[in-house]
C-alpha cells in the first residue's frame, strides 16, 4: 500500500473541508470496500479523512411514518431495526443478503451506496476500463462478462452496479441527504446513480467535499408488504445476477399500486418503471406479470456470455410479483 494521510475529525465541517480543498482525499466509514481498492491499486487516496465520529449512526423517526438512516448507521443494525423490518421489509431482506455477516457489521449505509462496481477489469488494475482511467475502452464489452449489465448500458461501460440495499431504496423512493462545502442538499435516490453513457467515471452526482449523512425511507403503508429476492451462484457471500425488489397493492383482482426495482441487470440500480406502467389496473394474474416483466426487458442489449439474464429476470420479476400478490 502507498503512504497516506489519516485524518479523524470530530465535526461534520472540519471534514468536509479538509476533503473540499484536497482533490485526492477521500471520506472512510466502515473502509470494508476503500481499502480493498487502495490495497489493489485502483483508488489512490493520499489522505483518509474517518468519519466515524460524526452523529449519523441512528435510525429516526420522519413525519408521515418514514424512517431517517443516519449514514454511519452499520448495515446489520439497519437490517435488525423492529421499526425497517416492520415498514421496509425489503430493506431489512436487501441488507442481510449482502456481504457477509461480518462486513455487514463493519460496513456504512452511505458507504454501502458509493461502493464501485465488482467488474474483474475495473479492479485488476490493468486492463482497458473507462470507468477506471478514462478513455482506455471497456475490457468488458467482448471479454468475459457472464455478470455484467442488460439495461442502462453503454459502448464505454457495462459494469453492474453492486448494491442490494441501492435496489431496495430505489422501489421506495428514498432520498439521499448530503453536505457540502456548498451547504447542504437533497437527492432522490434514483437520481443519485448515473448511468454510464460517455462519462462511466463520474458514478454519482457528489461533488468533491460532500458528504452523506442520511437517507430517508418516505412514509408508504406500500412498504410493509414488500420483499426482497436474490438470485445468485451460490446462497453466500455473493453478488446478483438478478435481484428485484417488489410491493404490490391488489383489491378486487386487480393491481393497484406496484414498486419495482432490479439489481443485478442494470448499471445502475433499475426502478422498473415500464413494468409498474403495464401493470397499474391490470389483472392481478400471471400473466400480466410475465407481460409487464418482458415489456420492461425489452430494451435489454445482451453480450457475449450475459443473455440469460433476460430470461432469469423475466421468471424472477413474475415469480415474486406472483407471491407478493
Amino acid at each position: 500500500m502507498r503512504p497516506l494521510s489519516y485524518a479523524r475529525p470530530h465535526d461534520a465541517a472540519t471534514a468536509v473541508a479538509l476533503v473540499e480543498r484536497n482533490p485526492t482525499a477521500a471520506f472512510l466509514a466502515g473502509g470494508t470496500t476503500e481499502v480493498d481498492l487502495l490495497r489493489i491499486g485502483v483508488h489512490r487516496h493520499d489522505l483518509l479523512v474517518d468519519i466515524n465520529e460524526l452523529p449519523y449512526r441512528e435510525v429516526e423517526e420522519l413525519p408521515g411514518g418514514g424512517l431517517r438512516l443516519g449514514a454511519l448507521s452499520r448495515m446489520s443494525d439497519v437490517a435488525r431495526d423492529e421499526r425497517v423490518m416492520a415498514r421496509y421489509p425489503a430493506v431489512s431482506q436487501a441488507l442481510l443478503l449482502g456481504a457477509s455477516e461480518q462486513l455487514r457489521n463493519m460496513a456504512s449505509i452511505g458507504g454501502n451506496l458509493c461502493q464501485r462496481v465488482r467488474c474483474g477489469y475495473f479492479r485488476d488494475g490493468i486492463s482497458a476500463c473507462n470507468k477506471r482511467d478514462p478513455g482506455t475502452g471497456c475490457a468488458a464489452l467482448e471479454g468475459v462478462n457472464r455478470g455484467h449489465a442488460v439495461l442502462g448500458t453503454s459502448e464505454h461501460c457495462i459494469a453492474t452496479h453492486p448494491s442490494d440495499l441501492a435496489v431496495a431504496l430505489v422501489a421506495f423512493d428514498a432520498v439521499v441527504h448530503v453536505i457540502g462545502p456548498g451547504g447542504s442538499r437533497a437527492i432522490a435516490v434514483d437520481d443519485f446513480y448515473l448511468l454510464p453513457n460517455d462519462t462511466p467515471q463520474r458514478e454519482h452526482p457528489l461533488r468533491q467535499g460532500e458528504l452523506i449523512v442520511a437517507v430517508d425511507l418516505p412514509g408508504a403503508v406500500i412498504g410493509a408488504r414488500s420483499t426482497y429476492v436474490k438470485i445468485r451462484d451460490r446462497q453466500s457471500y455473493e453478488f446478483a445476477l438478478v435481484s428485484v425488489a417488489a410491493a404490490l397493492t391488489v383489491s378486487e383482482g386487480v393491481v393497484r399500486e406496484v414498486r419495482l426495482a432490479l439489481g443485478g441487470v442494470g448499471t445502475k440500480p433499475w426502478r422498473a418503471r415500464i413494468a409498474e406502467a403495464e401493470l397499474t389496473g391490470a389483472p392481478a394474474t400471471p400473466e400480466s406479470y410475465e407481460r409487464a416483466a418482458a415489456a420492461e426487458l425489452s430494451a435489454a442489449q445482451v453480450r457475449r456470455y450475459n443473455a440469460f439474464k433476460v430470461p432469469l429476470a423475466r421468471r424472477t420479476i413474475a415469480r415474486v410479483l406472483a407471491g407478493a400478490a
